[in-house]
């Protein structure tokens, strides 16, 4: 609920535990009050301080630049007074850069107003506050969205920008989220990493000074994640203040944490500024990206559940979030490049055997792609390796009673391949300097409608040529050289921004017309792995590293903010492709259905003792499916710690559960991740559960039943299990009278 205390000028918005509180200060100046656990609407104008040294302008106008550097402000400007890092940044056509935004009118209604060609958040029971800001000089105008739903704690920001001047204006700046946080006690977690070692937690104390985590490379990026939070040195899993901020966008951003000469904490979220540049002409609109910022004084775990929440019930748009998904598998690392008809079908006729509902053909089908270097853009089935094309393929796929799912990577294209021989221009590029080759690709320029349709026309004649059910888009490289040979000069800041436009312009395009297909996202495994996906497809490939181990640090990390429903995770053969390490099939299976759930392996080569698993995995994944996909998750275990024994230097255990709505049913997965001489069995404390309600589970064969205080104050015991990567599911049923 949203509410204006009049006599104060304040601006209250109450979620169910959360309150966020602005206010309208002196002279217009819009300031950040409160954002903390929910407080009935009050004055809070005391914690503004606005009764202290320097005072306020129009009392103490000879020191208006040290009110400027101290407020707490809603959305900062630069160079007017406020040294601190801004927010909204301009440049008039003179060259100059000041910019001073005024309060001019509010308005609170029931849903919300969309960015035009952005991913958004959806669905009934939002409630909006709209600020009207204006800069008087050069008639700009923003207008700041604050959003919230009845069912989540979250606040979803964003900005419009109104040239309503004379003039054309350059946007320098336009970030969709800035709060000023009255406490300087913070860590800062956030997730870095590279190919095959996405999303690792760091949290390191804040120091004084700008703590940054950022992308300029085209897309959210392997390096870093959009997402950091901000707690207190005391927060942990389950308790303790957590501040979550990500970005619904799939390119350049920026999150930055600023410790000031206060002691205050300055959080700020949006499109990475370096290198964006915007022209604004008088009329014209931009919008910026919606940033998610989630409180929580329930830890880390309070935090997460309530974005996972959020995107699943008003992100998530694909018919299949609700559905259940086909059990998949993809050729990939079974094959690679080296197959041809013949191994696909194997292939396919022993997976289907074995209960696999999906066949997937990856990289390799179209050109003459026999490895890397080549074919990109070129869209068409190579008849060496498929005579007749795919429909002999889905022949036999579909007779089997499976789907056919299909890669792409429409985004890019090969200097080796009929299309860049076309156009070379298509390519981003910048005339007279050399291209960059990354994987032996260029980066397809999708801020050109006529690029675009160029590979819409062949991924088309595609999907109406033969039943394709899923389709696993990939992006295999960063953007280099950014240049746009359809941008003027002043103009060519805005390719990086554009290009995401054209790509979710693309996605768009190819939901709306073929809505039952189940889209699933990549970027060299996990390089988008970000909230502006979700809106297209309801699952992301989280890394090309399926190890096991490591995905548990991996998933791990990505739960801090996106949902486990929208994780792909596979089994795949051992030893692992990417580190070269053995783990037991069961705990690959166990890992995997912390997500999306498939086989990435030649089926026909598994062992028997494998092949028999299989049938029964598949039978697992889908009773439990619906837990995964819209339980809430508790994270018991952590595989970054010191554990078993504190003083020992490596990781013991991990342990997660989820948790239905009702919870009256709840998994466990414990995975032993160390195997250990002479210890003793491991105590996993639960949690989530009805403490009234009784529960009955079988853990080594034996039946027990125990009330939820019990399991989430006791536990449950793991006997210490025999080798490393050992692990157990377990299911708790609520006991009916």
């Amino acid at each position: 609920m949203i509410t204006y205390i009049e006599s104060a000028r304040q601006f209250h918005l109450n979620t169910a535990h959360t309150s966020y509180v602005l206010a309208v200060a002196d002279e217009g100046y819009l300031a950040h009050v409160y954002w903390g656990p929910k407080l009935e609407p009050q004055d809070l104008t005391d914690l503004l301080r606005l009764d202290e040294p320097p005072f306020v302008p129009s009392a103490n106008n000879r020191e208006r630049a040290s009110f400027l550097d101290t407020t707490p402000f809603e959305y900062p400007c630069g160079f007017t007074g406020d040294y601190r890092e801004h927010a909204f940044g301009i440049e008039t056509t003179g060259g100059f850069r000041a910019c001073d935004l005024r309060y001019v009118r509010f308005r609170i209604f029931s849903g919300k107003q969309d960015p035009e060609g952005l991913p958004h958040t959806v669905g009934e029971g939002a409630e909006t506050l709209m600020i009207t800001m204006t800069d008087a000089p050069t008639g700009i105008t923003v207008l700041l969205y604050y959003t919230i739903y009845r069912d989540s704690d979250a606040v979803i920001r964003r900005v419009a920008v109104r040239n309503d001047g004379e003039k054309p204006v350059l946007l320098n700046r336009v970030l969709s989220a800035s709060v000023d946080l009255d406490d300087d006690r913070f860590e800062m977690i956030s997730l870095y990493g590279s190919w095959a070692r996405e999303r690792q937690l760091d949290r390191q104390p804040l120091r004084h000074g700008k703590q940054r985590i950022d992308s300029l490379r085209g897309e959210s990026s392997h390096q870093y994640s959009p997402f950091f939070a901000l707690v207190n040195p005391q927060t942990t899993e389950e308790s303790g203040n957590a501040y979550g901020f990500t970005l619904i966008y799939s390119g350049n951003f920026m999150l930055q944490a600023e410790l000031t000469q206060h002691c205050q904490t300055r959080a700020q979220i949006g499109i990475q500024p370096e290198d964006f540049v915007w022209e604004l002409r008088p009329g014209a609109y931009f919008d910026s990206p919606e940033a998610v910022m989630v409180y929580s004084a329930e830890g880390l775990g309070g935090m997460s559940r309530t974005f996972h929440k959020l995107f699943y019930n008003h992100l998530i748009r694909s018919k299949w979030r609700d559905q259940e998904r086909p059990v998949l598998i993809n050729n990939w690392e079974a094959t690679y490049f080296n197959f041809d008809l013949a191994k696909l079908q194997g292939i396919a006729q022993e997976a289907a055997r074995l209960g696999i509902e999906l066949f997937v053909l990856d990289d390799g089908w179209f050109g003459r792609r026999d490895s890397d270097n080549c074919s990109l853009g070129d869209w068409i089935p190579d008849q060496r390796k498929l005579p007749g094309g795919l429909k002999p393929l889905t022949d036999t796929v579909t007779g089997l009673g499976m789907k056919f799912g299909l890669w792409f990577e429409p985004e890019m294209i090969s200097p080796d391949s009929d299309l860049f021989r076309a156009h070379p221009d298509y390519a981003i590029q910048i005339p007279g300097r050399p291209l960059t080759q990354s994987r032996a690709q260029y980066v397809l320029d999708y801020s050109r409608e006529e690029v675009r349709e160029a590979v819409w026309a062949q991924m088309q004649a595609v999907l109406d040529s033969v039943p394709v059910s899923y389709i696993k888009w990939d992006m295999n490289r960063q953007i280099t050289e950014p240049g746009s040979a359809m941008l003027p000069p002043h103009r060519q800041k805005e390719l990086w921004h554009r290009y995401v436009l054209g790509v979710y312009a693309l996605m768009e395009r190819l939901v709306t017309e073929y809505p039952d297909i189940l889209l699933e996202t990549c970027s060299g495994g996990g390089a988008r792995f970000d909230a502006g996906m979700l809106y297209y497809s309801p699952q992301i490939w989280s890394s090309d590293n399926t190890d096991a181990r490591e995905r548990l640090r991996i998933q791990y990390g990505a739960s801090m903010f996106m949902p486990p429903s929208a994780m792909g995770a596979h089994v795949s053969v051992c030893p692992n492709h990417a580190t070269g390490r053995d783990t037991p099939f069961e705990t690959r299976a166990h890992v995997a259905m912390n997500g999306t759930f498939g086989y990435e392996l030649d089926v026909t080569q598994l062992t028997d003792e494998e092949k028999a698993q299989i049938p029964e995995q598949i039978r697992r994944y889908h009773s439990i499916s619906g837990l995964v996909r819209e339980g809430a998750l508790y994270r018991l275990g952590d595989p970054y710690r010191l554990s078993a024994c504190a003083a020992q230097t490596h990781s013991g255990w991990d342990a997660w559960m989820y948790v239905s709505e009702q919870k009256d049913r709840a998994l466990l997965t414990y995975v032993q991740i160390t195997a250990e001489a002479n210890m003793r069995s491991r105590r996993v404390v639960l949690s989530g559960l009805d403490e009234n309600a009784v529960y009955h589970y079988n853990i080594d064969g034996t039946d027990y039943q125990k009330t939820g205080a019990y399991l989430m104050h006791c536990g449950v015991l793991f006997r210490n299990l025999w080798g490393d990567m050992q692990s157990e599911q377990v299911l708790f049923t609520a006991v009916t009278e």
